[in-house]
């Protein structure tokens, strides 16, 4: 399982779309940025010495000249002499990562630091309130339940009043920001780093979100990649979205089949005896017609609700799949309460909001027939599922947004130098599906559930620090 620190930091926030997609404009590489001066922290650097310092980069990349954002970015110098520098990203997209990088890179983690400096930053904005860059997006960062499927055209279009309502409110506040917050924003502040750094090529670890800071910067500067490991994250290149949409059902459609199938070997199974699956079916397509209660929680499920939170609690493995089974079982027998997420302040499927980096990264459906039409094709690429899998669940969030995407998703150039990625079963598929794209790529899967394998695999992170330091490969295949 993720990392107590990790999983603080990393929540998936990914939305999806139908709407051909568009190119970002070209935007020339930065000027040589100025040199670093590391200093203490201004909150101290912790017991693993964290150092600070501060970058000035423009707010839109296409205006070099304009209005500047301030980076903050904290070091933990190598131990020894250094042999360069590694750039991480720890996933959100969230602004916390220096007063993080002591923790999830200090003393337990000190491998690559023999080597390396290992260097953060806080991201543009300070998404959910977080991190030390400014200025500031001024925003209710709050989770906000997942509104539901529009069932027709007037739906929709109240869908979209209240997304844009919601999303001006955050946009009012610094338009010129707001607009720039997606991807390949971060990427150019990444590029900035490298060169303010004097680092000849990146060495860029990404956990889930930041491995899409990755891939675009693979996609701006391939040229100036040496290294790049993609940790748990989720595939923003390719040139068929409704494609990835298809495969990212079936992978979660995997992940429900080994729920079934352990329910039919293990007698522990509340199901045990019968077929999970249809049980499963049955409960799901009864809340479609009528809500099922949830009283503990003074919710009503519907089928789509069902369906995310079982999806959720079915991808963290064996340890929640009995508790899994008898919420199906008390379901059928009309109390749902056991679909409600531990300790949640919502019970229902919920979403960070206004998600200014993820609405600007991902295309839309722009208009209820290209909405419906794709979340037809998911209930039948994966029926166990549908579209109520996190990716095209949050994407309802974005519809109606005042601001275009301005990063969509696009296959990487091949001739990069080979990625390595790394996942749990329930995410190796989608990195594979990035990493696959380039000659000589490699993955380490991990046979388990989970989120991001650096922090809390001690096998993983041995190769991936000797891909970082070394850019040595671990052998096709490898499991960790």
């Amino acid at each position: 399982m993720a990392n107590r620190h990790l999983r603080r930091l990393i929540t998936l926030v990914a939305v999806v779309a139908l709407a051909p997609l568009t190119v970002a404009p070209a935007i020339a590489e930065p000027a040589p940025a100025s040199r670093l001066d590391w200093a203490p922290c201004p909150d101290g650097g912790g017991r693993s010495g964290v150092e600070c310092a501060t970058l000035d980069v423009p707010v839109d990349w296409s205006e070099p000249r304009g209005r500047t954002v301030t980076l903050v970015l904290g070091r933990l110098k190598a131990e020894g002499r250094a042999r360069g520098s590694v750039l991480v990203g720890f996933g959100g997209p969230s602004g916390g990562y220096v007063r993080a990088l002591g923790d999830l890179f200090g003393e337990a983690y000190g491998g690559l630091r023999r080597r390396m400096d290992v260097v953060t930053w806080d991201i543009r904005g300070g998404p959910g309130n977080l991190g030390m860059s400014t200025p500031r997006l001024r925003c209710d960062w709050r989770m906000a339940v997942v509104p539901r499927y529009p069932r027709d055209e007037a739906e929709y279009e109240q869908l979209t009043a209240t997304n844009r309502a919601d999303a001006e409110k955050c946009r009012s506040t610094d338009p010129e920001l707001f607009d720039n917050m997606d991807s390949a924003s971060n990427a150019r502040d990444m590029e900035a780093i490298r060169r303010a750094l004097g680092e000849p090529k990146l060495n860029f670890y990404g956990a889930s979100y930041a491995g899409f800071f990755g891939q675009a910067y693979a996609r701006l500067f391939p040229h100036r990649v040496r290294t790049l490991v993609l940790d748990g994250t989720w595939s923003h290149s390719n040139e068929n979205w409704q494609s990835e949409l298809a495969a990212l059902a079936q992978d979660h459609e995997r992940t429900l089949r080994r729920f079934f199938d352990w329910c039919a070997a293990d007698t522990s199974c509340a199901l045990h005896g019968g077929d999970a699956s249809r049980h499963w079916r049955e409960v799901t397509a009864r809340a479609d017609r009528e809500p099922i209660p949830a009283p503990s929680v003074d919710a009503d499920y519907s089928g789509r609700d069902l369906r995310a939170l079982g999806l959720l609690a079915a991808l963290r493995g064996p340890e929640r799949w009995g508790r899994l089974a008898e919420a199906i079982r008390d379901a059928e027998r009309g109390d749902a309460s056991g679909f409600a997420p531990a300790g949640a302040r919502l019970p229902y499927p919920a979403v960070p909001a206004p998600g200014a980096v993820e609405c600007l990264d991902w295309p839309r459906a722009h208009g209820y027939q290209r909405l419906s039409a794709m979340t037809d094709q998911l209930h039948r690429t994966a029926p166990h599922v549908g579209a109520s899998a996190p990716l095209p669940m949050n994407l309802l969030r974005c519809e109606g947004w005042p601001t275009p995407v301005t990063n969509p998703p696009q296959p990487l150039p091949r001739h990069l130098p080979p990625l390595l990625g790394a996942g749990a079963w329930n995410e190796i598929d989608a990195v594979g599906r990035v990493v696959a794209q380039v000659p000589g790529s490699r993955t380490i899967r991990h046979e388990a559930a989970g989120h991001t394998l650096y922090l809390d695999n001690p096998c993983a992170r041995a190769h991936i620090d000797r891909y970082l330091t070394s850019r040595i490969m671990p052998e096709p295949g490898t499991e960790c």
